[in-house]
């Protein structure tokens, strides 16, 4: 017997567009504020040679990996201004990183946000990634035109009703999937 098709009232709806279809931001008022936390990441992909001049510092704008981190926190903290529909939320903490990887020929970004608010904090982490990314491309855009940026996206969060989410590990191989490190290799590496 076929299944019948949820009745619309039981459909999961978009929160930012009211019954109308008009655009709205999210009520939040009844929501009770909870310590969250989101981490997102993106890569930028790179010749060889452009990561071994981001490494050495060699750039003609500068150091890349520093000002790009910079970048990403800033524009973390001003996701409300650039996303129409999201809260200004008072950050407790907005840390980003970026790292070459020469086996990925990429520099990875990863930007971890934290609040205690009613509504999350994945936005501003991603902001914060892909502000980061944006920067290492104006960055190295002069000596590598095939710079690309990829995979922005939300790797993990916590807090609120919907508690710990966490993406699922992607099988080697695929383009999201990170390099296995070599055994006794730990904590972030700037040096690719």
């Amino acid at each position: 017997m076929p299944m019948e098709p949820p009745k619309r009232t039981e459909r999961r709806r978009l929160t930012h567009v009211d019954r109308s279809g008009r655009p709205r931001m999210v009520d939040v008022s009844e929501k009770p504020p909870t310590a969250r936390r989101a981490v997102a990441e993106a890569e930028v992909a790179l010749a060889q040679e452009t990561i071994s001049l981001v490494v050495d510092g060699g750039g003609p704008k500068g150091d890349v990996l520093t000002v790009a981190e910079l970048a990403g926190v800033m524009g973390g903290k001003r996701t409300s201004d650039l996303i129409p529909l999201c809260h200004p939320l008072p950050l407790t903490d907005l840390v980003v990183e970026v790292r070459p990887d020469r086996a990925r020929g990429a520099l990875l970004i990863r930007a971890t946000a934290a609040t205690v608010a009613r509504t999350g904090v994945e936005m501003e982490a991603l902001t914060a990634a892909a502000v980061a990314a944006l920067t290492v491309y104006d960055m190295v855009k002069g000596v590598d035109r095939s710079a690309e940026i990829r995979h922005l996206r939300v790797v993990e969060k916590s807090g609120g009703r919907s508690g710990e989410w966490r993406r699922p590990a992607e099988p080697a191989g695929s383009p999201g999937a990170k390099p296995v490190r070599p055994k006794g290799v730990r904590g972030p590496l700037r040096a690719g």
